[in-house]
């Protein structure tokens, strides 16, 4: 049993995803610090944080709702990845290594999502 949600992979997975973020989005053009560099800082941390609160909720459908939330935070975060990369805000390879984590991240969010599904369905 988990102590608390620090101890999900996939939490873990989503906070140094959005460490990652934060420090590539420091070199992108100042004029872009209201628009891309604020949004996508933000669906980055949406992602570990909704896994956190989700995990602090009392039901089971409660959290889920939470996952789908980050889910989601993490879509929105893959488009702003593409873009800023086709912008030339960053390196290919930089674009690349960002890209891999949110595939996992998102990997790992589906199964989650599926796992406590099959639980909530099972009687």
């Amino acid at each position: 049993m988990l102590k608390n949600y620090r101890e999900l992979k996939v939490w873990q997975k989503a906070y140094q995803s959005c460490l990652e973020v934060y420090k590539l989005t420091k070199g992108f053009p100042t004029d872009e610090r209201y628009g891309l560099t604020s949004q996508m800082r933000r669906a980055a941390v949406s992602i570990p944080s909704n896994i956190a609160e989700g995990y602090g909720r009392k039901t089971t459908p409660e959290y889920i709702r939470s996952l789908y939330f980050a889910y989601g935070s993490n879509c929105e975060l893959e488009t702003q990845i593409s873009l800023s990369g086709d912008l030339g805000y960053m390196k290919a390879q930089e674009k690349e290594m960002v890209q891999k984590n949110i595939e996992e991240v998102e990997r790992m969010l589906k199964a989650l999502i599926k796992s406590l599904e099959s639980k909530r369905l099972t009687p």
